[in-house]
């Protein structure tokens, strides 16, 4: 759930933004532009803990380093995308079928103990799953639909 502080604290730090240099509250810009820089943060993060990535892959799906690069320039792109006027919806609703494929990703990593940052496997476990990463990914696919989809 830190994760969401870039989130949040971009979404308010955007809004202060835009009323002061706009004199109204923009939350359709603010709203995407939090997730885009969340979105981009946690591409990069495939870059710098590909080896844990690539643990969270299922068993079954060969080129696990491929996928692990593949899906952080997809982040990174989905990022640009969602604060590019023109194809915002677009992207959000990639975004949001991204988020729930991934999610696959994540239940098999909660469910071998992945820790991503280590790389090996003293992660959390299931709790991770219940407590963390399910109300993360809700909110994730909540807010993507509301600024990219809904407000736009």
């Amino acid at each position: 759930m830190k994760l969401l502080t870039i989130l949040f604290v971009t979404f308010i730090l955007a809004l202060l933004g835009t009323k002061i240099f706009q004199g109204s509250w923009n939350f359709l810009f603010s709203g995407n532009l939090g997730m885009a820089v969340f979105i981009i943060f946690t591409g990069f993060a495939h870059f710098k803990f590909q080896k844990g990535m690539a643990m969270m892959i299922p068993d079954f799906i060969p080129a696990k380093m491929f996928w692990v690069y593949f899906t952080g320039i997809i982040e990174i792109a989905a990022g640009i995308g969602l604060v590019v006027p023109s194809v915002r919806e677009l992207t959000a609703v990639l975004l949001i079928v991204f988020l729930v494929l991934v999610f696959l990703a994540n239940i098999n990593s909660s469910k071998k103990k992945v820790n991503i940052f280590k790389g090996d496997y003293s992660g959390p476990g299931m709790s991770y799953l219940y407590k963390e990463r399910i109300p993360m990914q809700i909110i994730l696919i909540a807010w993507t639909w509301f600024f990219g989809i809904y407000l736009n």
